[in-house]
């Protein structure tokens, strides 16, 4: 389908929250509670809409959580944490989601040190993005989901089923950026949704033709939901609608720059 009909003009792109998702556990039907709460909210969905979802409800509802009681720290672990004062059940996890450590680093002032690594599915990212903020309990990690993309797939095929729209998903996680500060959230699995656009042949606003303008469509939105997707607001559920965008076979690891085109590997 061509989702340029169903939506409305870039112009008129509206945000809302989907207020009323409670904290998920282990097991639990996500798309279920989104449909049941837009339901309580009297929120509709439309041809077209994307919703935007921070992987931490995904990875929950998977059971992606690791109890760091369980954890055996190895030996290179147990370097790295000295090395860098982490606690290195911690560490043992990150080196179990990584494909390869990137660079770590501690300076005098920090408390703790820095691990970047390339995580198992090629996203560059701060401890193979295993996170202990928004978990119900001390001495547990939450994980990515094993497929970001096979997750997004399923909840956006559940709630299309559920409202008979037809959707685009986006999970995101907040990540840093080289040579620029602070955090922003990006996508790390999509459905429907394109990760990137190719406006070469286009012309600008002064008519002269574009040649290697790539917008990342789903990190943009992404980054706009992290507006209203605060860490404290326990607001995981995001509908955009009014996006012009055209259903894609895509993946969020469409947007991992290919090796030959690392200039900094």
């Amino acid at each position: 389908m061509d989702m340029q009909n169903t939506s409305r003009s870039s112009t008129d792109v509206v945000m809302q929250t989907v207020d009323g998702i409670p904290d998920i556990q282990p097991g639990d039907n996500l798309p279920e509670i989104i449909l049941a709460a837009l339901d309580t909210n009297r929120q509709s969905l439309d041809d077209g809409d994307i919703l935007v979802i921070a992987h931490k409800v995904v990875s929950k509802a998977e059971g992606q959580i690791v109890d760091l009681n369980t954890v055996e720290p190895s030996p290179e672990a147990l370097r790295l944490a000295d090395e860098l004062a982490k606690d290195p059940r911690k560490v043992e996890v990150v080196l179990s989601e990584s494909s390869r450590l990137v660079r770590t680093s501690k300076r005098p002032e920090q408390t703790e040190g820095t691990i970047i690594a390339e995580h198992r599915l090629g996203f560059i990212c701060a401890n193979a993005a295993v996170d202990e903020s928004n978990v119900d309990a001390a001495g547990k990690v939450i994980l990515l989901p094993k497929d970001p993309d096979q997750s997004a797939r399923n909840i956006c095929q559940a709630l299309e089923q559920g409202s008979g729209k037809q959707l685009g998903v986006i999970i995101t996680d907040t990540f840093g950026r080289p040579w620029r500060m602070g955090l922003v959230n990006v996508a790390v699995g999509l459905a429907n949704v394109p990760s990137k656009i190719d406006m070469a042949g286009e012309r600008d606003a002064y008519g002269r033709v574009l040649s290697v303008t790539v917008p990342a469509l789903a990190d943009e939105i992404a980054a706009a939901s992290g507006l209203l997707m605060s860490k404290e607001g326990k607001k995981p559920v995001l509908i955009f609608k009014g996006i012009d965008w055209q259903k894609s076979e895509s993946s969020a690891r469409d947007l991992v720059r290919p090796q030959q085109e690392d200039l900094f590997r």
